[in-house]
Parts: C-alpha cells; structure tokens; sequence
C-alpha cells in the first residue's frame, strides 16, 4: 500500500468538547470510526466534508491542504474532491434518481446530457437498472443507499466519506447492501472513512478500524487485532469479552483487591486480561477439581442472548457468563441468587496494557 492520500488531525474544539484525531488513509483503504455516541465521530466526518472548520490541525488530500487554520488554508465543501453518503441519505425529493446521481458532475461543469450519460453508468453498476425516473419517495430503503453512493461515487472523488450508511435499513436489506457496498468499497481507488457504531459494518466493510472515545483515539488496527485485544471497556463490549485492567506478576494479575487471576500468558507490569463470556462456567458451591481462577458473586441480571443466555455477576470484579437455557434453569439463576464463578487459566488472553 502507498503512502496517505488523506493526511489529517482533526482538532475541534465545541464547547465544553475537544476532538483531536490524528486520521491517514491510504488509497484504495477503507478506514472505520467506530465509537460510543458523543465520541465525536461524526464532528470527524464534517470536518473532513468541510462542513465543520477546524480549530487547529489540518486537513489534506492528495498532496493539497483543505483546511489548515495556521495558514488560514480553506477550501469549501463545494470545492473538495469528496463524496459524502450521509445517514439519511438526503436525495433531492423533487428529483429523479437519474438527475440526482447527475447533480454532482453537473456541479462540477459537466453538460447535462454528459452529466446524465455518467450518471446511467452508476446507476447501472448499482443495479438500478430500470429506475432512473423514480423519485426518491419511490424508491426502497436499499434503493436510496444505492442512489446516495451512486451520486457520491460520481464525482470520483478522492475521499469518500460514508456516514452511517447501513443504520437505516432493515435487517435483511442490510445484510444485502452491506455485501453490495462492500464490492464497490473494495473498486474504489480513492481513500474511504466509514462512520459506524456496528462492528459488523465495521469488519465486513474496512480494512482498519480507528477507535475514538472522548474525542480521542483509543486503538486502532485491523478487526482481528482490534477484537483480540480490546482496550478499552467499549471495544470489549462491542466485540463480547470480559476485559480487566490489573498488574501482572509472571502467569497472575491482580485485577481486584480481593481477587488475582491465574493466566496463560506470562507478563509483568501493567496487564488487560480478557475472556468469552462462553468461558466462564457458573456454580451452586464452589467447585472443586482442576486448578482454575474461583470467586463467589450475585447474580444481578438474566437474559436472552441468542441461543443462550447472559448472566451479569457482580463480586469482585462484574462479570458476563453465557450459559444455555437448560443450565440457567438448573441452576435457578434469578436477581440476586449467590453463585460460584469459575474460569480455566487456558481461556484467558492477557497482554500488556502498554503499546
């Protein structure tokens, strides 16, 4: 891969909140924000689309500076080579889908019957043969998507911004469109930054994955080293593991005053342990046999998790545990029912909290 074609850090300041990403594409990369509401991905996206100035910073594309407040460097939206996929998609209403996906080569000086010529071709790659004159309220969720890239792509844009672009389908039209997105993602030769906060648009649709928490970055890297190593307790609730902080000693971490953890890996210092919830076995009575890490807990809450069922315990450390129907039934798990938690040494992954 070479070098950026998108060189930002993106500074922001709003009130009370501060973003500060630093943010390098290369071309042909698909690169995911992904975060909590409020981490200011999308302050991100609109200051990139050059609907949000920055306050410090900068932003380039290819080699040329949009926005840079030290040297008062300032290139309207209108003006930057970006395509935008907004959440709502905002299609023209009053327009055909033929002359929305037109409108963005006419603005850029394109004759009408050119602009329309292009237009059909994106259309027809789309798969939207046939339903050029429909207006927008003609169209289906998937089909306004397909319109909005459409329109987007025109332009050839160097960067592609796509703004929660999936959010607003239905199951199954997303499933659908996000393997169709994907293809074209994948033809796109300029730089992509996909807004999200599902981690299934996120792995299916980019090459990295950028976590911003607070304004801030707080990992990144491909998915699979992301979810094998979240580092902080949003990334390992998105992915599903139990994540603890603690300081390491050879194969124990301390992650509690009252409780260490016996692992696999051997560390020492500052240390993260996590584990699946499918890990973590629970009891009646503390359970004897071969050596594991054992604490008592409450069960503080029960429910339906696909096939299974998730158990929050509370103790030393909170918990999740899945466990199928039949176990929880069993074991009569209900708010407030004391229980055993057990995990084998085996199904923890520790790994240095640092770097």
């Amino acid at each position: 891969m070479s070098g950026p074609l998108l060189d930002a850090r993106l500074v922001v300041d709003r009130a009370a909140f501060r973003l500060d990403v630093p943010l390098r594409v290369a071309p042909g990369e698909v690169v995911a924000l992904l975060g909590p509401n409020g981490a200011g991905k999308t302050t991100a996206l609109r200051a990139l689309a050059g609907l949000h100035p920055l306050t410090d910073g900068h932003v380039t594309l290819d080699g040329v500076d949009l926005d840079r407040p030290a040297t008062r460097a300032w290139v309207p939206t209108e003006r930057r080579s970006v395509g935008v996929v907004f959440q709502d998609y905002l299609l023209f209403p009053h327009l055909s889908a033929l002359d929305n996906v037109a409108f963005g080569p006419r603005r850029h000086g394109v004759d009408r019957r050119a602009a329309r010529a292009t237009a059909q071709g994106w259309l027809d790659r789309v798969g939207l043969t046939g339903q050029e004159h429909r207006r927008p309220r003609q169209l289906s969720g998937g089909q306004a998507q397909r319109v909005a890239l459409a329109r987007a792509l025109a332009v050839t844009p160097s960067l592609l911004l796509l703004d929660e672009p999936l959010a607003a389908l239905d199951a199954r039209t997303r499933l659908d469109t996000r393997a169709e997105l994907h293809r074209h993602l994948a033809a796109h030769p300029g730089a992509t930054v996909l807004v999200t906060h599902d981690p299934l648009d996120a792995l299916a649709l980019a090459d990295r994955l950028v976590i911003v928490e607070g304004g801030r970055v707080v990992q990144e890297g491909d998915g699979p080293s992301v979810t094998a190593r979240p580092r902080t307790d949003y990334v390992a609730r998105l992915v599903g593991l139990n994540l603890y902080r603690g300081r390491a000693d050879g194969h124990r971490v301390r992650v509690a005053p009252e409780l260490t953890l016996t692992v696999a890996d051997r560390l020492d210092g500052e240390a993260f342990v996590a584990f699946r919830p499918a890990a973590v076995a629970l009891h009646p009575t503390r359970p004897e046999g071969s050596p594991r890490n054992i604490w008592a807990g409450t069960v503080v809450g029960v429910q339906r998790h696909g096939d299974n069922v998730r158990v929050q315990v509370d103790g030393p450390i909170g918990v999740a545990a899945d466990v199928t129907p039949a176990a929880a039934a069993h074991l009569r798990l209900l708010p407030g029912q004391p229980v055993w938690v057990a995990v084998k040494a085996a199904e923890t992954n520790a790994y240095p909290a640092t770097g």
